[in-house]
């Protein structure tokens, strides 16, 4: 697989979301231990399907969120608002919108390529594909953990590990290995994902092997005539007390948005 390229210092960046995009464990402990019986993945089972299937539910065709986000640690805690657009797996777009200090910082993402816009310099600046991996406005999230793109669909090779029914659905585990010549950072993603294509947890592992963080989803609830998780929380497996949370306020799904709001211009004049 493709060797992680060392951390620059990163600068304020969006995908405020999204993402897009998870919180305190649900209360869903049989699911995530879950495991199958010796012999290995479900045979019947397309891996790789239900993981574009959460992705895609994750997306929509379109989406348009507001939502908060809390960093905290031990000795501080700060939390902004943000807006977000989505459009495919390719593009989103997203400002903070609180506090006023911050207002205006915003990120745009078409593919793989990512800029960042700082109205206080008003310069606009293309990050590097090594940076989508980097902290994003100094929280647990990624850039790319964010934006979702496709790149754990097409990196990764994908098993059925684990399978419960849980309140009458059946809940998957899927482990992601990546790919020996994939540019990613992560060696492994294990994703928990119901039949209904509901994310309820993604867990990050090194190179090595070695679990380094977990996404987990909270208060499944009604946004946009679908079920999705209001909350979602980054957790640092080795570092206690740290934690960095996203709830929506408000989420649509199915929205009519022109390819010229992903652009530079855009992201420069922000008139949305």
């Amino acid at each position: 697989m493709g060797k992680s390229i060392k951390k620059p210092l990163f600068i304020v960046i969006q995908s405020g979301l999204f993402t897009l995009l998870l919180t305190t464990v649900m209360s869903l402990p049989s699911v995530w231990a879950g495991s199958l019986p010796e012999g290995g993945a479900v045979a019947a089972v397309d891996a790789r399907a239900l993981v574009e299937k959460a992705f895609d539910y994750w997306r929509g065709v379109s989406s348009v969120a507001q939502f908060s986000m809390t960093i905290h640690r031990p000795d501080f805690e700060r939390s902004m608002v943000m807006k977000g657009w989505t459009k495919g797996c390719q593009s989103s777009l997203f400002f903070v919108e609180k506090p006023a200090k911050d207002a205006g910082n915003g990120t745009l993402k078409k593919g793989r390529e990512m800029w960042t816009y700082n109205p206080k310099i008003n310069r606009v600046i293309k990050l590097p594909p090594s940076m989508m991996s980097q902290s994003w406005m100094g929280s647990d999230f990624s850039n790319d953990d964010l934006a979702k793109s496709d790149s754990v669909l097409n990196d990764y090779l994908h098993s059925v590990k684990g399978r419960e029914v849980v309140a009458g659905l059946t809940v998957y585990t899927i482990e992601s290995i990546a790919k020996e010549s994939a540019p990613v950072v992560w060696g492994k993603q294990e994703l928990v994902i119901r039949e209904d294509g509901i994310l309820l947890k993604q867990s990050f592992f090194d190179e090595e092997m070695v679990l380094v963080k977990e996404m987990i989803a909270e208060k499944i609830e009604r946004f946009g005539g679908r079920l999705f998780p209001r909350i979602w929380t980054m957790n640092r497996v080795e570092k206690k007390d740290r934690y960095t949370r996203l709830e929506y306020m408000e989420l649509s799904f199915g929205d009519i948005l022109s390819d010229r709001l992903f652009t530079l211009a855009s992201l420069k004049n922000r008139r949305h």
